[in-house]
């Protein structure tokens, strides 16, 4: 049988396309792998390469009004040389950070495609490689826009992106593992060429001019990149297919909208939300028993026609009558209440209302053995400081049961998270581990700045020493035609539903802590940045002077009675095995006889948890019995507990003993030791030291 022959594969296609982005190579290769995407590139950022593909379905998906898109931040382990965690040895479901990155992607992305695509766009981003000085979550945002805009699926990107630090002051692009430990802002930008398109920040308390500098800054980095980028796009885009529109007909839209415009005013004008979705009610059933004859698609469409006649109505209202839906002025926040302690058993508990969105959080603190771990591909293995977020269906009025949290539920919980941290006490200071739940009981816009507030008010209440009160509040968007436009505070769920942005800022009276900016339009120009900086300053500096602080004006001085009892102590590390014994008979026996949580770390730090002081202050005693070591010269009191010819042995201190040789034990001679002691005697003894043998050498007579 003859050998099979083959002949060399050529790539034809292959591109390789070179960029230097904050000092270090930015390479785009196309046309090698993934050649059946749609579009389809190998991002490398030094190091770190991230395979970036865009498909899309043939045809439209039917029955939906939005875009089905998804977008998956794919972490590989091997990427980071690991071997993944568990009994499966596999990557499975997406770690949180993985969600976070995800969700930071797909905000710039999904404005920029046409409002009437309904085919299924994927875009798939498999972390390969990961150096730890070049983001992987910018080159994957990079690499993204480059399948995209190379591919034929319709989108009016570019977008391009960069992260950002502060580090000694200095604002710095793309800082490497070394500035991320010290850097104090952690600020995420995309933009187009003309505008910013999406900013996520956690900051350390930064004041808003700084942010303003860092995002400004950030735009005149990615519009260099965007002109490499549109050279891409010139060399090896194809064209856009086109696609069955699936916009209303207008002619209908505007009979039905003529039809019921004054009823539907006249339901969205007020500040229940109960009241308004009742009011809609009786205007759908006329609505469909006037045109469904004459349209009859028209039952299919009914939830889109309503989003867009109540869309048109409110930003009407907002644009040119300056006029709200529940009647405030555009600078105004809704009615404002909180409380905290309202649950008794629980650590620490704060309920925060703002009009009709109502958060509950719920403090725990645990030992520090407690802390979550992490198995990703960066270098963090675990976190003290846990925000899980909740919104069941009942916060909507919603019949809906309840289901495991989703990627927006993930991502609120950690916003807020990302919110309170640089207020945080740490280790050394607060020996806990921390969880907050935050859960939302009504729901009418923002609520995931409602868990801001309600955690600095659960965190206090719960006897955290938190640096300083944090408050989240949101900036809204209205936007029209000829380019002008005005923002609002503390936007509530209509406003948020049909305006064009959701700026959320959360921090202290010194600084911001977070951002996290949704958009519905092409992007943001500098004069709306800071009118949104502006704004929610105001708004957060009121929430924590008039409603946090009045509520518990500082964090409580002690933690619950209910919270465990932490004390800390430092031992030789040479001591450690003691104290664990063999196999952990020691450590064990402690943990039994007192009740106590015991945590050993390997620098010799022991952190005790439990429930009463007495439980802490009895294994702390038994610690320090067992790494006890007498100081020559000093006098202990002691039982006898053995007697023998050559002298005694008396416990100077528990499980301790020590012997006295019985030309020690009297200032005059004796001739047997049961002259003079008896067991059970209670002794003074001075440690003279050790002897010739290395053992240590006691006396009693030395002690008179």
């Amino acid at each position: 049988m003859s050998n099979p022959i083959s002949t060399p594969m050529e790539f034809k296609n292959y591109r390789v396309f070179n960029y230097t982005l904050a000092g270090r190579p930015l390479v785009i290769e196309t046309g090698k792998m993934a050649g059946l995407a749609n579009g389809s590139v190998l991002c490398r950022y030094g190091e770190t390469a991230v395979l970036c593909c865009a498909t899309a379905s043939e045809k439209p998906r039917d029955g939906i009004d939005f875009l089905p898109l998804s977008v998956d931040f794919d972490e590989r382990m091997y990427s980071a040389g690991k071997i993944p965690g568990g009994y499966l040895k596999r990557e499975g479901r997406p770690s949180e950070k993985a969600i976070l990155t995800s969700r930071v992607i797909d905000r710039p992305i999904r404005p920029l495609f046409p409002k009437d695509l309904r085919n299924d766009v994927a875009l798939t981003l498999t972390v390969m490689s990961v150096d730890p000085d070049c983001s992987p979550e910018i080159t994957a945002m990079i690499g993204a826009s480059i399948a995209l805009s190379i591919s034929d699926i319709p989108w009016n990107g570019p977008i391009g992106g960069v992260f950002m630090g502060l580090v000694d002051g200095e604002i710095v692009v793309n800082p490497n593992a070394e500035q991320q430990k010290k850097s104090d802002l952690q600020l995420t930008v995309a933009a187009s060429m003309q505008k910013v398109v999406m900013i996520e920040a956690g900051a350390n308390q930064v004041d808003d001019d700084t942010m303003f500098t860092a995002i400004m800054k950030a735009h005149e980095v990615i519009k260099d990149l965007l002109v490499f980028i549109n050279g891409i796009i010139a060399e090896v885009g194809k064209p856009k297919f086109d696609y069955p529109s699936c916009e209303l007909d207008h002619d209908m839209f505007d009979a039905i909208f003529a039809f019921c415009e004054k009823d539907v005013m006249n339901a969205l004008d007020t500040d229940d939300k109960n009241i308004r979705d009742a009011r809609m009610v009786p205007i759908k059933d006329a609505i469909l028993e006037k045109f469904t004859e004459q349209y009859p698609d028209l039952p299919g469409m009914m939830e889109e026609l309503i989003y867009k006649i109540q869309k048109k109505i409110v930003r009407r209202w907002l644009l040119v009558d300056k006029k709200r839906v529940d009647g405030r002025r555009m600078d105004q926040i809704r009615p404002l209440a909180s409380e905290v302690g309202i649950l008794p058993r629980v650590h620490g508990s704060g309920l925060f209302t703002r009009g009709q969105t109502q958060v509950l959080t719920a403090a725990t603190l645990g030992t520090l053995s407690e802390a979550q771990m992490l198995d990703g591909i960066d270098s963090e293995t675990s976190k003290r400081y846990m925000h899980h977020y909740n919104m069941p269906g009942f916060s909507t009025g919603e019949a809906k049961p309840v289901r495991s949290p989703g990627r927006r539920e993930i991502g609120h919980g950690a916003l807020a998270e990302r919110s309170l941290i640089p207020v945080l006490p740490s280790e050394e200071e607060f020996p806990y581990a921390i969880r907050l739940v935050s859960d939302v009981v009504s729901s009418n816009g923002s609520t995931s700045q409602g868990s801001v507030c309600g955690s600095t008010l659960a965190l206090m209440d719960a006897g955290v020493p938190i640096k300083a009160p944090v408050a989240g509040i949101s900036c809204g968007l209205i936007t029209a035609e000829d380019g002008s436009w005005d923002t609002m505070l503390d936007i509530q769920g209509l406003e948020d539903f049909y305006g064009d942005m959701d700026f959320k800022v959360a921090g202290t009276h010194k600084g911001i802590t977070s951002i996290q900016m949704d958009l519905k339009i092409d992007g943001l120009t500098p004069e709306i940045i800071r009118r949104a900086l502006e704004m929610t300053h105001i708004g957060r500096d009121y929430i924590i002077d008039e409603v946090l602080l009045k509520a518990i004006p500082a964090p409580r001085p002690e933690v619950s009675k209910y919270a465990p009892k932490m004390t800390t102590m430092k031992i030789d590390p040479d001591k450690i095995r003691e104290v664990i014994g063999k196999g952990g008979s020691v450590i064990q026996k402690i943990v039994a006889d007192t009740g106590a949580k015991i945590d050993i770390e390997d620098d010799g730090t022991i952190r005790i948890a439990a429930v009463n002081s007495e439980q802490a202050d009895a294994a702390k005693a038994c610690i320090d019995a067992i790494v006890f070591e007498p100081e020559v010269g000093a006098v202990y009191t002691g039982k006898v507990t053995g007697i023998k010819e050559f002298g005694c042995f008396v416990e100077y201190a528990p499980g301790k003993e020590g012997m006295v040789h019985i030309s020690k034990i009297a200032p005059r001679r004796i001739e047997k030791v049961e002259d003079v002691l008896k067991l059970g005697d209670v002794v003074k003894v001075k440690y003279m030291g050790l002897d010739k043998k290395g053992r240590p050498d006691f006396s009693i007579k030395d002690a008179l």
